[in-house]
């Protein structure tokens, strides 16, 4: 087994580092990770999930107890686990829980430590033995204050050169960029000035993987969080791993090898375990990083966010229909994540060639409406443009583009994660979408970073406190969320694999069909995506005649299927023929 892992590996790292003994280095990688003759072999187009699996991303200390001041974050999350989504959850995506020194844990200090105000390793453990675990695995960068980054500056081992440089005149105008701040910065050393490579600040400096130790180093850190329990690794930022100066920088090749190479070793040790992309990025681009089924096993669905809230607030469904119908079906090993929202913004990348610049500009002017804020980036040209929509998703969804705010929130905002636990792939809550957060003025006001917006962080009393008061918001989205999570976890044809087809129901209907991959259930999904009443034609469906059909959500019968369906403003239907 180990001689074919190691020909395989020396496949991609042939390309990589063409001038080193790949053959020696091959073996390193198989070592660093443990893997010996009994190691388990992965099957190729395995599907690690089924329609039970929903995910939940939150950071460590997204709750906290400050009545219990010894009980540290990582507990007080997994005490909420337990208690209030123990049946609804299958996944949880901590964000980097380490020592970091900014962008709120995305500047790693050290990778293989957890930070201690948040907990540490065994309170990880934990949580990993009752839900499947998904770490981040900051690859692109490290903190400025990193033992690395201060031994690249002292020049010596290990990190004298983990970290990118280039020339301060070196031309990098192609390089596509995420961030308008400088992408080359002086560091003193104990050689003089260098110029180190930074692709979003100043504090997080891109680390070398032109050097095979960095490649190594990271292997080393996977095995650790393996042991851990981590079960699912988030490859953070990872299309910028690669540098070329003289390129855009982005999707290179070497990238998708190294992607290859940590999938191999990491499915070698767990057969079961998952790599996600975050690749934010236009949606052609997105799609390449499941290769040949042997790079990413799961993508970010990255253009549904700003695709579903342009639809929701401009009550017309045609460019998500146009989306989905050009979308593929992902082969089988391979789906997609599907999220609305995240601790990041709302990423305006994904759509190019999807909305236009108008229909763009009408969105982010709506979400400033609405209380959000606009994070630019530098384009090519050299001008900024608006990269993200910093808003949480509850006030995203407050009115629409022509009205304003309206009395339709609740209802716009539940029918959007309708739309997202239905589609092809896994479904992926932000702990705030669930608990209805809404944008974090003081929060924002006091970092002054815009992503603040949505970063809020809820004491355990008064949340509860929320969720136990039925006539809250923050109850009724909880409720209404979880009610739909419950019904979605039963569904065969909900798989993240089976079948999806668009349906063509005009523009203020939203709907496709999904299909269970033994083909014993159907549920045409339909949705008011509007604020006026609708009206569906039952023959524009196609429901089998000698089925009987329901409504999962309200349990209505479908008794004469000539007939019309009435959808109230952002009303789901989910008819099933079982």
């Amino acid at each position: 087994m180990l001689d074919e892992l190691e020909k395989r590996l020396i496949g991609s790292l042939d390309f990589i580092y063409p001038d080193i003994d790949t053959v020696f280095l091959a073996r390193q990688l198989i070592e660093t990770m443990g893997l010996d003759d009994q190691c388990q072999q992965p099957q190729d187009h395995q599907n690690n999930w089924d329609e039970s699996d929903v995910l939940l991303i939150t950071y460590a200390d997204s709750i906290l107890n400050p009545a219990r001041q010894d009980e540290k974050p990582l507990l007080t999350l997994y005490n909420f686990l337990k208690s209030r989504l123990q049946d609804r959850i299958s996944c949880v995506h901590i964000l980097p829980f380490f020592p970091y020194s900014s962008d709120d844990g995305f500047a790693v200090m050290d990778y293989l430590a957890v930070n201690e105000s948040h907990g540490e390793w065994e309170d990880i453990k934990r949580i990993s033995s009752e839900f499947k675990f998904m770490s981040d695995l900051v690859i692109n960068h490290m903190s400025s204050r990193s033992r690395w980054f201060d031994n690249f500056k002292k020049r010596i081992d290990p990190g004298k050169d983990y970290f990118f440089e280039a020339r301060p005149d070196a031309d990098v105008s192609a390089v596509v960029r995420p961030r308008t701040s400088p992408l080359l910065n002086p560091v003193q050393t104990e050689d003089g000035e260098r110029y180190v490579w930074c692709t979003f600040s100043e504090d997080q400096v891109d680390l070398n993987f032109k050097n095979p130790k960095v490649l190594l180093e990271f292997v080393n850190i996977i095995r650790h969080y393996l042991e851990y329990g981590v079960q699912i690794f988030r490859l953070d930022a990872v299309a910028f791993l690669w540098k070329e100066v003289g390129t855009p920088s982005i999707h290179l090749q070497q990238t998708h090898e190294v992607i290859k190479v940590l999938r191999l070793l990491i499915e070698h040790y767990n057969p079961q375990a998952v790599i996600i992309t975050e690749t934010n990025v236009p949606n052609r681009e997105n799609l390449t990083y499941f290769g040949n089924a042997n790079e990413a096993h799961v993508i970010y669905n990255f253009s549904l966010p700003p695709l579903l809230i342009y639809t929701l607030i401009a009550g017309n469904c045609r460019h998500l229909k146009t989306w989905l119908m050009s979308m593929p079906p992902a082969q089988m090993g391979t789906t997609y994540l599907n999220f609305i929202a995240s601790h990041d913004g709302v990423g305006l990348r994904p759509t190019d060639g999807l909305l236009q610049e108008e229909e763009k500009n009408q969105m982010v002017s709506t979400m400033q409406q609405f209380g959000g804020r606009i994070t630019c980036r530098r384009s090519r040209e050299g001008f900024d443009k608006p990269y993200e929509m910093n808003i949480s998703l509850y006030d995203a969804l407050k009115g629409t583009i022509e009205h304003g705010p309206d009395k339709w929130q609740l209802q716009r905002f539940v029918c959007a994660h309708a739309i997202m636990l239905a589609l092809e792939g896994i479904p992926a809550f932000y702990i705030h979408s669930l608990l209805g957060s809404e944008n974090d003025y003081a929060k924002l006001e006091n970092t002054g970073r815009n992503r603040s917006i949505n970063r809020s962080q809820w004491e355990v009393g008064p949340l509860e406190e929320q969720l136990e008061n039925k006539y809250s918001h923050h109850s009724k989205v909880f409720t209404q969320l979880s009610a739909l999570i419950d019904i979605r976890k039963k569904q065969p044809a909900f798989h993240p694999n089976a079948t999806q087809f668009t349906l063509h129901l005009g523009l203020q209907i939203f709907g496709f069909w999904r299909q269970s991959m033994r083909r014993d259930q159907s549920i045409f999904c339909i949705y008011n995506i509007s604020s006026e009443t609708q009206q569906v034609a039952l023959s524009d469906i196609n429901l089998i005649g000698t089925d009987n059909w329901t409504d999962l959500i309200s349990g209505m019968k479908i008794e004469d299927q000539a007939g019309t369906l009435t959808l109230t403003p952002y009303q789901t239907l989910w008819l099933s023929n079982r």
